[in-house]
């Protein structure tokens, strides 16, 4: 599933039809996509994992889900789920999840939450992550409205940074380690754009699909874990349950 890195990448890809009209519409989405026909695109945003255009009147949310994908200026020779024409270019989006929204983004969205977003608010995050005490961190990462954007990857890779078991309920974390996961939830999502843009992501990957460890040299875990049931990838030696180890520095 795309993480909220990569759906930056995707606006910033499209921010060029930013003031545009959509001249032609397209796509097998059973939305009524005729609406968008000679409206004109007033900004390209995004929350997390949503993709959003926002028109005068309405909004365009796109979720990528699984296995969605976007190309600008090029097409794949399957259906695009949206396909948008405009006199600069063309947004076509396969495999996605589509819906309209009426109300004003702001409204919607609370853009504090959004880890890649310049309203990020750590101070919210942690408020929120104290309310509920019971929840396992590696649930607290992947609650979109704490950590919007943060996906399985990012998940794994910051627990493994911090050297906190994916097991640990949010309440037995000490002061410390609560704000190094608030905090370094946002430092991986913006290396994990660098890299992304760098074509060099899964070389930086510590134990998301490893094998070994590469702090211990023993074997990662593989678990379905929490509420979620995501695969999550540890190392039981290293990530201590109540994150009562030594983390790296930062």
């Amino acid at each position: 599933m795309p993480e909220g890195p990569s759906i930056v990448l995707l606006r910033e890809a499209a921010g060029r039809f930013t003031g545009c009209t959509v001249r032609e519409v397209g796509g097998n989405s059973r939305q009524p996509l005729a609406r968008m026909h000679g409206c004109r695109v007033r900004a390209v945003r995004s929350w997390g994992k949503h993709f959003l255009l926002e028109f005068d009147d309405f909004s365009l949310r796109i979720h990528l889900m699984m296995f969605g994908s976007w190309l600008v200026d090029q097409r794949k020779p399957a259906a695009p789920r949206v396909a948008l024409r405009f006199d600069n270019g063309e947004l076509n989006v396969y495999a996605c999840s589509v819906m309209f929204i009426e109300q004003p983004l702001d409204q919607v969205y609370d853009w504090r939450a959004d880890v890649m977003s310049d309203c990020w608010d750590p101070a919210l995050a942690r408020r929120r992550l104290e309310a509920s005490p019971a929840t396992l961190v590696c649930d607290a990462l992947l609650d979109q409205q704490i950590f919007s954007g943060v996906g399985n990857i990012i998940k794994n890779e910051v627990l493994f940074r911090i050297r906190v078991h994916p097991a640990t309920r949010v309440g037995d974390l000490p002061p410390r380690r609560l704000d190094q996961l608030i905090a370094q939830a946002r430092r991986y999502s913006f290396e994990f754009l660098a890299w992304k843009r760098a074509f060099v992501l899964k070389k930086h990957w510590q134990v998301h699909t490893r094998r070994t460890c590469p702090a211990c040299g023993g074997p990662i875990s593989k678990l379905y874990m929490g509420r979620t049931r995501r695969r999550t990838f540890f190392c039981d030696r290293c990530q201590a349950l109540g994150g009562a180890g030594d983390a790296p520095p930062s």
